[in-house]
Formats: C-alpha cells, sequence, structure tokens
C-alpha cells in the first residue's frame, strides 16, 4: 500500500513539473506567433499570401473547433456554409492536449472558434486572450448550461446521505428540465448578446476551475451546445441564418429521439448506480436518474489513492456490482485492478471526447457512440 501511495505522489510532481513547462512553452508560442502574425500583416504592400493546401475554400467561413464533439455538432449545423476543422486530433486525449504555434496561427486567421468551454480546454482563455484577429467570433457551447461541480462529482460511495432517493432520481426529469429551460434559453440569448457586442463575460462560472465540464454526454444538454452554436455562427454569418437554423433543427430532432430513447430505457433499469474510472458521467447520470460512482476525478489521467481505491471496492462487493467501466484514450489499468479484486467484468463507456481509429474506420460518430453507451449501461444495470 505505501508502495502504491509514493508511486501515486512521484507521478502527482511529475504531472505539475510538466504541465508548468507545457504552460511556459505556450505562452512563448503564443507571444511568438502574435508578433509573427503582426509583422505579417504589416507588410501588406507585398501582395496576397499564397493560399496553403489545407485553407478553407474560398467564400465559406473558416471554422476552428477544438475537439471532437464541438467539431460533430458544428459540422452538423454549419453543412456546406463552412469548413471545419479540429483542433486536437482524433485518437488524442483532449484534456491535457496544448496547441501548437500553428495551431495559434489558425486562430488568428479563422473566421469562428468553437469550443466546450467550463474548463475543459484548460488552454483557451491563455491563447484567446493573445489572440490579435478582430473577426473571430467565439463561440463557448457550454454557455447557459446548469453546470456540475467538482465538489459533487466526489460524492463519497457510503452514506445514506448520499444514497438517490426515488424522488432525487427523477429530479432532472423532462418536468424538472422544462422547468428550468426558460431560464436557460435568456441566459444563452444574454451571453450571446453580450460576445456580439465584444463584451464576453469572462466572470462567468465556465471561466473557474472546479466544474465537470462533460456536458455533451447527456442527449438533452447536447441540444443546448447544439442551439448556442446555431446563435454563434447566425452572429457570424448572418446571411446563412436560415441555413444554420434549418440544419439545426434537423440535428435537434435526431438528438431529441436519442434522449428520449435513454429516457425509456434507464427508467426501468434494476438499479441506478454505476462505477467509471473516469468521473465524465455526471451530467448523463443526473439527467436520467442514475448516480455515477468514479473511482478517479474529473481528469482522466489522475489517479485515486489507495483509500479511494479501498472505499470502490467496499462499495462494489455490498452492492454486487458486476461491471466496471473504462473508457477509450487513457489506460484502464485501474479499473480492471478493481474488477479481478471482486470478480467482475470491464466494459467501455465512452466518453467521446475523440474518436479512435476503430470510430473512423466504421462511420462512428456522436449519435452511434452515445447508442452503444446506452446499451453498455443497460446490460450492466440489470445483472
Amino acid at each position: 500500500m505505501n508502495q502504491y501511495r509514493n508511486q501515486t505522489e512521484r507521478s502527482k510532481r511529475n504531472r505539475v513539473w510538466n504541465k508548468g513547462l507545457a504552460a511556459a512553452a505556450l505562452l512563448l508560442a503564443v507571444i511568438m506567433v502574435t508578433a509573427a502574425c503582426g509583422a505579417k500583416g504589416g507588410a501588406g504592400a507585398s501582395g496576397a499570401e499564397a493560399e496553403s493546401p489545407d485553407s478553407p475554400s474560398k467564400g465559406k467561413l473558416d471554422i476552428q473547433v477544438s475537439f471532437y464533439p464541438m467539431y460533430e455538432f458544428t459540422k452538423q449545423v454549419a453543412g456546406d456554409a463552412a469548413d471545419v476543422q479540429m483542433l486536437v486530433p482524433g485518437g488524442v486525449e483532449p484534456h491535457d492536449w496544448e496547441p501548437t504555434p500553428r495551431d495559434i496561427a489558425k486562430l488568428e486567421e479563422a473566421d469562428v472558434f468553437v469550443y466546450n468551454g467550463a474548463g475543459m480546454e484548460g488552454w483557451v482563455e491563455q491563447v484567446l486572450s493573445a489572440v490579435s484577429s478582430r473577426k473571430l467570433v467565439k463561440i463557448e457551447a457550454s454557455q447557459g448550461i446548469d453546470m456540475i461541480e467538482d465538489a459533487e462529482v466526489h460524492d463519497h460511495p457510503d452514506g445514506d446521505e448520499h444514497e438517490p432517493a426515488e424522488e432525487e432520481a427523477h429530479e432532472h426529469d423532462h418536468e424538472h428540465h422544462h422547468d428550468h429551460e426558460q431560464a436557460h434559453e435568456e441566459a444563452h440569448d444574454h451571453n450571446h448578446e453580450h460576445e456580439a457586442a465584444g463584451h464576453h463575460d469572462h466572470d462567468h462560472a465556465h471561466n473557474h476551475g472546479g466544474l465537470d465540464p462533460h456536458v455533451w454526454l447527456s442527449p438533452a444538454l447536447a441540444i443546448k451546445e447544439v442551439r448556442n452554436i446555431e446563435a454563434g455562427l447566425s452572429q457570424a454569418a448572418p446571411e446563412h441564418q436560415e441555413l444554420f437554423k434549418k440544419n439545426a433543427d434537423a440535428y435537434v430532432a435526431k438528438l431529441e429521439a436519442l434522449d428520449q430513447e435513454f429516457r425509456e430505457t434507464l427508467a426501468s433499469v434494476k438499479r441506478k448506480d454505476f462505477i467509471t474510472q473516469h468521473a465524465a458521467f455526471g451530467y448523463l447520470a443526473r439527467e436520467y436518474g442514475l448516480r455515477q460512482v468514479p473511482i478517479a476525478g474529473l481528469s482522466p489521467e489522475l489517479e485515486p489513492s489507495a483509500a479511494q481505491m479501498a472505499e470502490i471496492v467496499k462499495f462494489a462487493k455490498e452492492n454486487d456490482v458486476k461491471t466496471i467501466f473504462f473508457e477509450t484514450l487513457v489506460s484502464s489499468k485501474v479499473a480492471e485492478a478493481i474488477s479481478k479484486e471482486i470478480g467482475a467484468q470491464t466494459a467501455v463507456l465512452n466518453p467521446i471526447e475523440g474518436l479512435t481509429e476503430e470510430d473512423l474506420s466504421s462511420s462512428r460518430d456522436y449519435i452511434v457512440l452515445m447508442r452503444q453507451n446506452l446499451e453498455a449501461l443497460k446490460l450492466a444495470l440489470n445483472e
């Protein structure tokens, strides 16, 4: 046990050191790219610069997005009116990804940048504060959503105070959802009015630490993100507003059908608790009357302490848990260790933060992957 604790402490110190180096390198890159862009802008008399092979098509919006869900949602709304490019490459875990100077240069040239917010892209404020482009429209897709705070993620799995009573399990059903719909829509409109005027509220809770950013894993909240993206694109290109609305309406209809599938399927499962390696499924659990019991925290790189491991093992044994969920793009060793300890199986619950090679080769998208998550939950919660 002491050996495990020592390894964990060394790992934590290494991560802090590595993140400090990455932050310093990022700041230097921002300064260099900003200076280079300024020099290029000052040499305007020399003629037009040659267009690079991967530059957007003329006449279309140049949209840069942070990672996969933002790409999928934006692509669905923008349709043929834009070229959408994703900064975080496929198959890369996005929590600790940092932009290169080339990525920052892309943002300098872009018309629109779409990101999730709520701390998911830890680099975004530093980079955007240094981007000099006045034309860049910034869309924070999680604006107006009722966020889960970090303290809520780490509920102790034991104790009556955290048991999901029946009325609590349904606290966020459709009735609750519609009770808050008007307030969220008003917040949505207010935020975009300020952004259009260049007065985006940087004191918004999404820009502070300690929030769970994984809102896209609730289909009901994915709808809100799509509508925020629609509003932002309409601001950037008012001439395409009708097209954006038509595309968004069509995609939202698919998300509403997905949301209904989740509600109907999960309403009748035998158990409500599920153990997952990464605390990414809080919004899904909240929306559909379940309870996530995470082994580690909001970041998949966090390692549980020996005490946390023992606590999860105890919970799993007492509640006869037969499946421990792990995820794509990160190591499954912790989930496998616990499953071995209690004689359970492991299964994938996909946070859909980036597509794997298998996903890409099989043409899987957000809706397909969410249906796979639903099937995995149905099997595990009916054991």
